[in-house]
């Protein structure tokens, strides 16, 4: 049986003007990590052929959704306030989000805030999603070891 749980990864965030856990009761409702332009560009010839352009682009961006109540939103619209006074401050985040029992780990460096969240009061709370752009890496870990040995690949 395999499981997955939130409560097995963590996130930091340190740059200048702060450095604290991005997760943790409740902060996020979920993190999201997306790479900006695809890694390969496919042109066709006149004849058929293909031929593939590897590009060395490695941006992307990292979303953390956190309930209002959260007080990662203070934590953070405090660093946003701070970095934003000088481009001396700005763009030099690094954020890290690990999967502890999966092995997973990204990695945002040279990462600036995309914008302050969007933000509304109704009759129920919303969520707050802080965005985060700059150089993305990442290693997707081999998963628990109960789930290869009996779902994984067969040799």
């Amino acid at each position: 049986m395999a499981t997955y749980s939130f409560l097995d990864v963590d996130a930091s965030i340190n740059g200048p003007g702060g450095a604290f856990s991005l997760t943790g009761c409740n902060s996020a409702e979920g993190i999201t990590i997306t790479y900006d332009d695809d890694k390969t560009a496919t042109t066709t010839g006149a004849d058929g052929c293909i031929m593939h352009s590897l590009r060395g682009t490695m941006t992307g961006s990292m979303t953390f959704n956190l309930l209002k109540i959260s007080y990662l939103n203070s934590l953070l619209s405090s660093l946003y306030n701070y970095q934003r006074r000088s481009s001396a401050y700005w763009g030099y985040n690094v954020i890290s989000v690990r999967d502890h029992a999966r092995g997973d780990w990204y990695s945002l460096t040279t990462a600036a805030f995309v914008k302050f969240p969007d933000n509304s009061y109704a009759q129920d709370g919303n969520i707050l999603a802080w965005t985060f752009r700059g150089y993305l890496t990442e290693v997707l870990g081999a998963g628990l070891r109960d789930y290869q040995e009996t779902c994984g690949p067969r040799a």
